[in-house]
């Protein structure tokens, strides 16, 4: 039942029959593309070989030990991924606000390296570095057992792969602390400890837990890091899932498992957003906050400089060693400098590159332009069920990409949608995983537009059409073209819910670059890898000359 306000809100969409009619296509896409597949990965879950409800298969699933293992190391690496994620993160943002270190442009760069390439890129570095064949444990110090299939290899590499969500969370936290409150502290005769642990990180604890969350969340979803790292000793939910799918063919089991590795995720996706995300202390006064920076002592501030560039070395390593393996012949057996890995890649993997650039070039102004219009009608306009909107439009964030693909699987693999192997179905799958980053950006901009420019343009005359695309699209320009940013690498680089809908006719540079680590072709992943990264970069340097050409029309039209 509606309840009055809801009525009221349903009368004024009637009398605006073009938004009532975007809120029905948008709930209708919702509702097809993100809640259909999660309903048919839990009807295909509680159903038997005889289609009946039945609760066999997680019986069957609870029972097997190795699953049950799988599960518990599923958590035990999100947890240890975010705690530790969260420290060093901490430790990074905290460094470059409150010390007057040399370089903090050069340390921010690095910090943020990791987003811009494809998540498991670390997971093939870790085992070039410290695998049997390992530049530093075999090569340098002998040693050719080091563990690094399992626990703490995969641990390392979602560190890194993660780290910078952590640093760019938590810098945004603790640059809006006004270092004013320390000031007051310090005149009060505390000192810096007192200030450290009854200040600061009180003020930053909603962003810590927030972070903590979110790294869970993208650790729990992971899936490139543990299908080269985690090992058959060290099973996690993700693979098994995805093991029992294309290995096993058992769809019913890998839709429990699914299931499984969905509850945590929506769990810590609830309370990240609705517990934790109201939970803010107001630092920003408009007051001046201009202060000398006392609050860390030399020996502190030269201590947290040497662990931030032990930090950045590291993450530099990582990534130097990926170009360096794309020009080598065979790494660790014949480091010769040569370029006919890339010859390899062109020959062998030239059309799933241009696969790739053509449906994360179609994906990409479809997913940030309708994350735009989904954050313009949440903050703007009022209609029923419109909390409904903004939670199931964002609930992709949360669901791990192995459950999105089993979903799709079961969704779109028989008529009347028959989408499975199509360009269509991953065009779809691409849009709607990475569509929440827009709609984040897009709330997040609008919010902080005053609403009284929109409504001049009411007073004068014009229309929604005119209203959005005059004076409201302009202002949201740099969070669509974030998106857009966003949704292009994370479309290059996606891998858990792609690789269950790529074809023979349809394919993905990362799904090659898998298969070639997994055949033990290590120098040429690397060599996929260079490509990838320098069509992003690309991509994102030719989007960012046209942003500043684009604003400077605005700002001379609205002269």
């Amino acid at each position: 039942m509606f309840s009055e306000e809801n009525k009221n809100k349903a009368k004024k969409l009637f009398k605006n029959p073009i938004i009532m009619i975007l809120i029905i296509i948008i709930f209708s896409l919702i509702a097809l593309f993100i809640i259909y597949p999660l309903i048919r990965v839990l009807q295909v879950s509680f159903t038997n070989s005889e289609g009946n409800i039945s609760l066999e298969i997680y019986k069957d699933v609870f029972g097997n030990n190795y699953m049950k293992k799988g599960f518990f190391n599923s958590i035990l690496i999100a947890s240890l991924t975010a705690i530790i994620g969260t420290i060093l993160g901490f430790l990074f943002a905290y460094t470059l606000n409150r010390t007057d270190i040399p370089f903090k442009k050069l340390f921010k760069t690095i910090a943020v390296i990791p987003m811009v390439f494809p998540p498991f890129i670390g997971a093939l570095a870790i085992i070039m570095l410290f695998g049997f064949n390992g530049l530093i444990t075999a090569k340098i110090f002998g040693i050719r057992n080091f563990p690094v299939y399992g626990l703490w290899g995969l641990m390392i590499a979602q560190i890194v792969s993660f780290f910078p969500v952590a640093f760019i969370t938590l810098d945004g936290v603790i640059s809006t602390i006004s270092p004013t409150l320390e000031d007051a502290a310090f005149n009060l005769k505390a000192n810096r400890k007192q200030v450290f642990f009854k200040v600061i990180l009180p003020l930053s604890v909603p962003g810590i837990a927030s972070t903590m969350l979110i790294l869970f969340i993208e650790s729990l979803a992971d899936f490139g890091n543990p299908l080269i790292l985690a090992g058959s000793r060290f099973p996690v939910l993700s693979v098994q899932a995805y093991l029992q799918i294309t290995g096993m063919f058992d769809l019913k089991t890998g839709a429990a498992l699914a299931v499984w590795l969905l509850i945590p995720s929506i769990i810590a996706f609830v309370v990240q957003k609705y517990w934790i995300g109201k939970k803010k202390y107001i630092t920003v006064t408009g007051k001046p906050n201009t202060s000398t920076i006392k609050s860390v002592g030399p020996i502190t501030k030269w201590v947290l400089f040497t662990i931030i560039v032990i930090i950045s070395l590291f993450i530099l390593l990582i990534y130097v060693t990926i170009f360096w393996g794309a020009f080598t012949k065979v790494w660790g057996m014949n480091n010769q400098f040569t370029f006919d890995n890339f010859k390899y890649v062109f020959d062998v993997g030239g059309q799933s590159i241009i696969d790739t650039l053509i449906i994360a070039l179609t994906s990409t102004p479809i997913s940030a332009l309708l994350g735009m219009i989904i954050a313009f009608l949440i903050v703007r306009k009022a209609f029923p069920l419109k909390r409904t909107m903004e939670f199931t439009s964002l609930l992709n964030f949360a669901v791990p990409g192995t459950v999105i693909g089993i979903g799709y699987i079961l969704a779109f693999n028989s008529k009347p949608i028959l989408l499975t192997g199509t360009f269509i179905i991953l065009v779809i799958n691409f849009v709607f995983r990475y569509v929440p980053v827009g709609i984040q950006s897009g709330m997040a901009l609008l919010g902080q537009v005053d609403p009284a420019i929109e409504e001049a343009a009411y007073t004068l005359g014009a229309d929604d059409k005119t209203v959005f695309s005059k004076i409201t699209l302009p202002l949201i320009i740099p969070a669509f073209f974030s998106a857009m940013v966003y949704s292009f690498v994370r479309s290059m680089t996606a891998i858990s819910a792609a690789i269950f809908l790529v074809s023979a006719n349809w394919n993905l540079m990362t799904v090659q670059i898998l298969s070639q680590s997994d055949s033990g072709r290590l120098s040429e992943a690397c060599a996929f890898s260079v490509i990838l990264i320098i069509i992003i970069f690309a991509f994102m340097g030719i989007l960012k000359l046209f942003l500043k050409n684009k604003i400077s029309l605005v700002n001379n039209s609205q002269r």
